[in-house]
């Protein structure tokens, strides 16, 4: 399914489901006691921080989503680059899948927290000489099984695995001489190349992933990260993707687990 096409319907539903509720309301006073006991939170945070002579601006949207798609032939920046074009995208991602089918119902479901847009500015004691540099938008927290065909990736991303015979495996982005501009994942053992990569588990039993995001910039920013959770690695420019936090390979065979309704 086409990522904007998956997008669009979840946002229609959503309106429908709004449209169909009918509600009936009338307004009560509260005590002075009532009303210090009474707590509240928006639905929508806005921060906004500095960091290395830029200035950032997010809007997080205090929302838990539980989430089953499928995607595929997701291609991020397309542009040609010199020293490594790769498969012409920065991002390219044959298949990613939110949730499996061939294990419990459970694990049909990716559970995402606090989805963010983050716009970053550059730094100027004069208005005239500011000027938005790009965006990012990730996710606080994710948990569950994601299905995942990459053909190359601009970006920082770790993941820990088990290779058949039993030994351990990592898949690093920090080993690439390119710094994982344009990275095929190509590498020799006892790392696991993207090829051989059918998925991750987010999260682990302290908690779910914290550290997930795509950016698009016009020149290279080091965005800050929320509290307990590692520094990233600094995004380039183009369309670069970080993902490093309690990620474990599904398998190490390349396959992608089933992701159907059910019934099918």
């Amino acid at each position: 399914m086409n990522s904007f096409h998956s997008l669009r319907s979840l946002w229609l539903c959503a309106a429908l489901a709004c449209c169909t509720l009918t509600a009936s309301a009338q307004m009560q006073p509260l005590s002075e006691e009532e009303l210090s006991n009474t707590r509240g939170q928006g639905l929508v945070a806005l921060t906004n921080t500095s960091l290395g002579g830029y200035d950032f601006s997010k809007i997080a949207l205090d929302a838990d989503i539980s989430l089953s798609a499928n995607l595929r032939n997701m291609r991020l920046g397309e542009y040609t680059y010199g020293p490594r074009n790769g498969s012409g995208a920065d991002i390219d991602i044959g298949l990613m899948q939110f949730g499996r089918s061939d294990g419990t119902d459970a694990q049909r479901l990716v559970h995402i927290s606090n989805p963010y847009f983050e716009f970053v500015y550059k730094n100027a004691a004069d208005g005239a000489s500011r000027e938005a540099v790009g965006m990012r938008f990730g996710f606080e927290g994710i948990s569950g099984d994601i299905g995942l065909k990459v053909n190359s990736l601009s970006g920082s991303m770790r993941v820990t695995g088990v290779a058949a015979d039993g030994g351990a495996v990592l898949l690093d982005s920090h080993t690439d001489t390119l710094g994982g501009k344009r990275w095929d994942g190509a590498c020799t053992a006892p790392c696991l190349p993207l090829a051989q990569l059918g998925g991750v588990t987010a999260g682990d039993a302290a908690g779910p992933s914290r550290d997930f995001w795509i950016s698009v910039l016009k020149t290279g920013v080091q965005f800050p990260s929320a509290a307990g959770v590692p520094a990233s690695d600094a995004a380039q420019a183009g369309i670069w993707m970080n993902w490093r936090d309690k990620l474990q390979a599904l398998n190490t065979s390349g396959l992608v687990p089933p992701n159907l309704p059910k019934g099918r």
